[in-house]
C-alpha cells in the first residue's frame, strides 16, 4: 500500500488534534520542512539531506536496549528503533555507524507498527524508543497511530537531537509521551564546526521548550519507570565545558528548575576526532607533529570539568538528576 493511501486509510475518527492528522503529515513530505535543514524538495519523488524518502524509513536496528538510563530501561529493556539518516553530522558521534550511514532496511509505517508490537508483546519492553526520527517525522505519526489501532500500550519515547523542526513537534503533539532531547552545545561557532549546523542552538533552545509545553516535566510510575514528561540529556565535552555551564543555567531559567537532567560524562574520541589530516599522511619522524582532526576534542573529559557544569546545574537551580552506574552500557 502507498503512503498516500496509508495517510488517508489512517485517518481515525477518534484523532481530535489537528497536530496529528495524516494529511497534515504528508503535506509535510511532499515539500519537506521536517527539520532545520528544510530541503523543501518533494520526497515523494527525490530526497533532501538526509537522502531518505517518503515511502518507507530507513531503520538500522530495532531490539530491546538496556544501555538507556535506568528509568527509560527498567527492568526488561527500553524497544529502541534506530533510524538512519541522521540531520546532523556530529564529528564526534558514537553512533556514527548507526545514524550517519544509509545502512538498514527500508520498513512502512504499518510495519514500524508491527514492529512496536512484537517488542511491547514479546520482548516485554517499557517503552517504544524512537531513536534520531527527526527526518522521518511522518513515517512514524503514522506508525504509531497504527500501532495504537493494534494495542500499542507503553510510552512512546523520541529521541532526539534537539534538531527538530516546530512543524514535526506540532505533528508529534498527543502522540509522544516521553521526549529525550540532547542540547549539545551552547555556541553558534561550535554547532558549526562539531555538529555542522550553524543553526542548531536556537533550533534547540526553541524545541525544547515545545517539548516541555506538550508534556511537562517527567513523572513515573510507581516502581520508578518513566511515563510522561522530558528527560534532557548533555554530554559534558572536553574544554566545552563553559557551554555547558550556559546550557544548565538557560534550562533553569527558561524551561524548568524541575527539568529531569542527564549530565553525561560519557564522552570519547570517536568517528572523525582524532583521524590524521589530509596531506599529513607519511610524515618520517622529527618532520613535526602529525596534525589530527578535531584536535581540540581529542581526549576524555576531565573530572573538574564535568563537576564545573553539575555544579552551575545545582546553583541555578535544578536538582533532578539522572545518576547512571559507571558500569552501565549507556552510551547513546
Amino acid at each position: 500500500m502507498s503512503l498516500l493511501k496509508t495517510l488517508t486509510n489512517s485517518l481515525r475518527p477518534t484523532l481530535t488534534r489537528p497536530s496529528t492528522t495524516p494529511n497534515k503529515a504528508y503535506a509535510h513530505l511532499s515539500n519537506c520542512n521536517l527539520c532545520p535543514r528544510k530541503c523543501s524538495v518533494n520526497r515523494f519523488e527525490t530526497t533532501g539531506h538526509c537522502l531518505i524518502g517518503a515511502e518507507t524509513a530507513k531503520v538500522n536496528v530495532i531490539a530491546p536496549h538496556r544501555g538507556e538510563e535506568p528509568c527509560i530501561t527498567g527492568f526488561h529493556g527500553s524497544g529502541s528503533v534506530f533510524f538512519s539518516g541522521c540531520n546532523l553530522r556530529c564529528v564526534f558521534c558514537q553512533n556514527h555507524d548507526i545514524a550517519h550511514q544509509r545502512n538498514g532496511f527500508d520498513l512502512t509505517p504499518a510495519e514500524l507498527a508491527g514492529w512496536y508490537l512484537k517488542l511491547q508483546d514479546e520482548g516485554r519492553v517499557h517503552n517504544i524508543n524512537l531513536v534520531t526520527p527527526e527526518h522521518v517525522v511522518p513515517q512514524v505519526v503514522l506508525s504509531i497511530l497504527d500501532a495504537r489501532e493494534m494495542g500499542l500500550r507503553i510510552p512512546i519515547v523520541y529521541n532526539t537531537s534537539a534538531f527538530d523542526s516546530l512543524d514535526s513537534l506540532e505533528l508529534l503533539d498527543g502522540l509522544v509521551d516521553i521526549y529525550l532531547p540532547d542540547f549539545k552545545v551552547w555556541k553558534a561557532a561550535t554547532s558549526k564546526r562539531l555538529l555542522k549546523a550553524d543553526d542548531y542552538v536556537q533550533t534547540a533552545k526553541e524545541s525544547i521548550q515545545v517539548m516541555h509545553a506538550q508534556v511537562g516535566d517527567l513523572s513515573f510510575t510507581s516502581d520508578g519507570i518513566a511515563k510522561r514528561g522530558v528527560l534532557l540529556r548533555h554530554l559534558v565535552m572536553p574544554g566545552k565545558e563553559d557551554e555547558g555551564r550556559e546550557i544548565v543555567r538557560w534550562l533553569a531559567g527558561n524551561v524548568s528548575r524541575d527539568l529531569y537532567v542527564h549530565v553525561m560524562e560519557q564522552y570519547r574520541p570517536d568517528a572523525h576526532v582524532g583521524k590524521r589530516r589530509r596531506g599529513t599522511k607519511g610524515r618520517r619522524e622529527g618532520e613535526g607533529v602529525e596534525e589530527v582532526r578535531y584536535a581540540e576534542i581529542n581526549r576524555a573529559v576531565r573530572d573538574e570539568e564535568l563537576g564545573s557544569v553539575r555544579d552551575a546545574a545545582v546553583e541555578a537551580g535544578l536538582w533532578r538528576f539522572c545518576e547512571v552506574n559507571e558500569k552501565s552500557l549507556f552510551h547513546l
